[in-house]
């Protein structure tokens, strides 16, 4: 089949979207599809073809809305049998919302972020999108987002399709490099005797940094934070050091290779305001690290509060998160998820998820107003 994945970047380093599409487009060639990337910067060695769309604005929106006109006529001279979008576009066989719905991040985000132009731009063109006579499948990754979907648009049951995120359980086999976390942690001067609790983000605010950095101060000293993610860290600097906790807190910028950090973990966090599906969460439970989430987190759909780590009623419950945290200080209460995470791992597996996405793929390029089987 003929394949063309829309993504802004091409990146793996730039989040979860961005290094689950380089994946599923490996996957995919590999499964021997005609795969092409279709974005506006790629890392090296991208696997599929690359289609470099022309970008250039002088604001995040104005790059945004050149995207959309070079993927128009891209489409104009290119024709694909499948159309999958991981991000708002004027017309898709598949979209497939990894930060959620553009709507409701608009709607819910911040005062500030309400009025940021590329925000309202991105839910402007999912409303379109999605209100037209014939809409694309929508992928929902949770039934967090399912719900979401169906609380803002009128769109028949045939076009929510169900696609649970997944995890390439080769790559993130916590035996394959055992002592990659070690050299993580010399890197970084984190002691062998502190207890390192792990958060990797884009989107420091909206996955509940602040609330994971204030949070630590009612626990033990040996344990740390260390936060890995591209955005930069000065705010959250001075919210540590504001409450005391300057040294207890790591940033580690951004990183291609997050199967280390996870080495190098004890426990990971990440107390969300709004996450689909979080693929660090899945890749955290694959490597057999306890997780400390929210119920607005789609991939704890997958998890037993209190059995593979704890799920919070709400990010800004710092008491709750707080006795999360010191119940993970437990080494016994640690090794117990730890094994309970690690028999997760057969259903988070790729194959089972390229297989659902296959049977999509083909019933969609069949009729794209017929119900999948």
């Amino acid at each position: 089949m003929k394949i063309a994945l829309v993504i802004f970047h091409a990146d793996a380093s730039r989040g979860g979207a961005e290094r689950y599409t380089l994946d599923l487009s490996a996957a995919l060639v590999k499964e021997g599809h005609d795969v092409s990337l279709l974005a506006s910067c790629f890392a090296p060695n991208t696997p599929g073809r690359p289609v470099m769309l022309d970008a250039r604005g002088w604001t995040r929106a104005g790059s945004y809305r050149k995207f959309l006109d070079a993927l128009d006529r891209h489409l104009v001279t290119e024709c694909y049998e499948m159309l999958h979008a991981m991000l708002p576009v004027r017309r898709c066989d598949l979209y497939h919302p990894h930060a959620g719905l553009a709507i409701e991040s608009h709607r819910n985000d911040s005062c500030t972020n309400r009025l940021n132009a590329k925000r309202r731009l991105f839910a402007a063109v999912e409303r379109q999108l999605l209100s037209q006579s014939n809409p694309p499948g929508v992928l929902c990754l949770s039934n967090y987002i399912q719900a979401s979907v169906q609380r803002n648009y009128c769109l028949p049951s045939n076009k929510l399709l169900p696609l649970f995120n997944s995890v390439d359980l080769q790559k993130f086999d916590p035996t394959l490099r055992p002592d990659a976390g070690q050299q993580v942690r010399k890197r970084l001067s984190i002691g062998a005797d502190r207890i390192v609790a792990l958060m990797i983000a884009q989107d420091f605010q909206r996955k509940g940094l602040p609330q994971a950095i204030m949070g630590l101060q009612s626990t033990d000293p040996r344990l740390v934070l260390l936060v890995v993610g591209r955005e930069k860290p000065m705010r959250y600097v001075r919210l540590a050091a504001r409450w005391g906790l300057l040294d207890r807190v790591f940033f580690a910028g951004p990183t291609d290779d997050p199967y280390s950090f996870y080495q190098a973990a004890d426990l990971f966090v990440l107390p969300t305001w709004h996450d689909p599906c979080s693929l660090v969460v899945l890749e955290a439970l694959a490597m057999g690290v306890p997780v400390i989430s929210t119920v607005f987190n789609g991939a704890c759909d997958i998890m037993t509060n209190g059995v593979q780590g704890i799920v919070l009623d709400r990010p800004d419950n710092l008491q709750a998160l707080t006795v999360a945290y010191n119940q993970l200080l437990d080494p016994t209460v640690r090794q117990r998820m730890r094994d309970a995470a690690l028999q997760l791992r057969p259903q988070l597996s790729q194959e089972h998820h390229l297989a659902r996405l296959n049977q999509i793929y083909s019933s969609i390029s069949h009729s794209h107003s017929g119900s999948l089987p």
